[in-house]
């Protein structure tokens, strides 16, 4: 069996580091999936049909990559998509209790899944799109720390909320 990976995440937005996960992995795996949540219990800033476009317009040019939006227990999308990795991202060992935890009652769920850990390229471990959205919501400049795609729709998202 190849190996298919699973990149899951809200992706709200999707950052450089992100990018740099996701372009790595494609060394490693045969198929990645960049699989964009809805959870709408994070309320996100992007709405999912949003965030599915900005990453297919960032990983566009990557013939093994494939974005898909979707909803409900990861692990059953990676079933009914025959994936059998799913990938994680770790930034610093804050990280790594709550990935832990994920991976193991991902494991538990389906235990045909395995999650692999990857750690960003040094220049982004600092990335979050939490901060990403604060920075943006302020008013500041996030196009170090993103895709020219993606601070545009930053930009104009915040703009909306201006008087």
């Amino acid at each position: 069996m190849g190996s298919r990976a699973m990149y899951p995440g809200t992706f709200d937005p999707f950052t450089n580091g992100h990018n740099d996960l996701v372009r790595r992995a494609c060394r490693i795996f045969e198929h990645v999936v960049v699989a964009i949540a809805a959870n709408p219990g994070k309320a996100p800033l992007f709405p999912l049909e949003k965030r599915i476009e900005l990453a297919k317009t960032v990983l566009d040019g990557l013939p093994n990559v494939e974005v898909i939006g979707y909803s409900g227990l990861t692990v059953e999308f990676a079933r009914q998509r025959g994936l059998n990795v799913m990938m994680r991202g770790l930034r610093a060992v804050s990280d790594f209790e709550f990935e832990f935890q994920l991976a193991t009652m991902s494991r538990h769920l389906n235990n045909q899944v395995e999650t692999v850990f990857l750690t960003p390229t040094e220049q982004f471990n600092f990335i979050s799109s939490t901060l990403i959205r604060e920075i943006a919501s302020l008013g500041g400049d996030v196009r170090e720390f993103v895709h020219p795609v993606v601070a545009n729709a930053l930009r104009e998202r915040f703009a909306k909320d201006k008087p």
